[in-house]
Parts: structure tokens; C-alpha cells; sequence
């Protein structure tokens, strides 16, 4: 694709991130480019562009065309996406090590860019704990309602850990797990294993499992969380 790009435009984005080994984009997915605003190019499928200014020191040459370094791309995961998947994006760009967090944090603050507010509190809610783009998103939800979610929560018992959840709110014991999630390398999770459920509930937890289609509905997501939350 990067040989089919006109002279000057840089892949950035969840695309450059994907090349440098962060997989945020599938094969049918949009090229995401920058060019230049006086760069005549007409409507091209495949092709997601962003009309901005980019400096030599953002891109470097890649098969044949150009690619946004690792700060330029993380700048572009952030800037006019919505605050869940901005977040998500980072948090795997931050855990791959792609870039690292004072980085980040440094730059949005020194640039003014349209979308740069935003941009800024999702750098603030980042957490490179996360191990999926989905637990993310849901942490971002979380948060933005007033919770505190910990990422990565060992639950146990009287004899030892139990089980790893996505996300804990150890003040309630609740634990919120992205359905379909594995654990350690290992063929178990709280939704099959059933005996480990029962360990968790033993220990007092209550346990919320959250699907893709409830994860796309954040209000009807909080107030199913906020359910299980025990009542003062």
C-alpha cells in the first residue's frame, strides 16, 4: 500500500501502529495517511486521510513510501477519536513499549492541535495494564462514571489467588470480565470455568460479564454494573 501512496503522504495511525507490530487494524480496514493540505489528491478507496502538516522528524522512509515514527502515530491515535478508543489504542502502544508514557504525556501538552483537549485526558486515563482493546474501553467507562476500576485484579481466597479479572472494584467486590477473555496462557476463564466461579463467589465477589453488544451500550453497561454494586 505504501507504493501506492502519493508522493509525501505519511501512513499513520492505527495503520503505521499495525506495521510496527501493534495489530489495531484488520486488512479491510482504511489505510489512515497524513498529506499535506496543498497535496492534490483526489477521492481514493481504501484510503482514510487527515489533511495536516507533518514535520520531517515524524516519518520515516518505509517500503518505498513514508511512515509516521512511533511518537507521530501515538499523536494520531489520539487526536479526533472518541475518548474509549483513543485510550484503547494507546494502552497497546504503551504496553507493546512503542512509546512510553512521559513521552506522550510531554507532547500533548506542549501542542495545540484541534482535538488536543481530549487527547490530553486520554493520555491522563491511559493504563498500559490493560491486556485488550475492549478492557479498556471498558475502564474508560468506568472511570468516567465515577468508579475506579484496577486493572489486572487478583482475587482470593483463604487459600491463595483465585483468579485474574479484567477489571475489580475490590471496595465492592465486583469483578468485571470482558467475555471471552483467557488468562496466563492458560485454556480458562471465569465464564467456562465453573469451578473457579464458584471460588469467587465463595470469597464473597460478585462477578459481571460484559459483551461486545454491552460494551457498544454505555449506558445500559453502567447501569448493569452499577447493579452489582452492594447498596450502603
Amino acid at each position: 500500500m505504501a507504493l501506492a501512496l502519493p508522493a509525501g503522504a505519511v501512513i499513520t495511525g492505527r495503520s503505521a501502529a499495525t506495521i510496527r507490530g501493534v495489530p489495531l487494524c484488520w486488512r479491510d480496514d482504511d489505510v489512515q495517511v497524513l498529506a499535506p493540505p496543498e497535496m492534490r489528491l483526489g477521492h481514493r478507496g481504501g484510503l482514510d486521510v487527515r489533511r495536516t502538516g507533518i514535520e520531517p522528524v515524524e516519518w520515516e522512509p518505509w517500503a518505498g513510501g513514508r511512515i509516521a515514527t512511533p511518537m507521530r502515530l501515538a499523536l494520531d491515535l489520539l487526536l479526533g477519536r472518541a475518548l474509549p478508543d483513543a485510550v484503547a489504542d494507546l494502552d497497546a502502544v504503551l504496553r507493546a513499549r512503542l512509546v512510553e508514557y512521559a513521552a506522550v504525556a510531554t507532547m500533548v501538552a506542549q501542542r495545540s492541535d484541534n482535538g488536543i483537549v481530549v487527547a490530553r485526558r486520554a493520555v491522563e486515563l491511559a493504563d498500559p495494564r490493560a491486556e485488550s482493546l475492549p478492557e479498556s474501553k471498558l475502564r474508560v467507562h468506568l472511570v468516567l462514571d465515577g468508579l475506579a476500576p484496577v486493572p489486572q485484579y487478583w482475587i482470593h481466597d483463604a487459600g491463595g489467588r483465585i483468579a485474574r479479572v479484567d477489571l475489580a472494584l475490590p471496595e465492592y467486590k465486583v469483578a468485571i470480565e470482558y467475555d471471552g477473555d483467557w488468562r496466563d496462557g492458560e485454556t480458562w476463564a471465569l465464564n467456562r470455568d465453573r469451578d473457579r466461579l464458584n471460588r469467587v463467589h465463595a470469597a464473597g465477589w460478585d462477578v459481571v460479564f460484559v459483551t461486545a453488544p454491552l460494551l457498544r451500550d454505555g449506558r445500559r453497561l453502567i447501569r448493569t454494573i452499577r447493579q452489582a454494586i452492594p447498596a450502603a
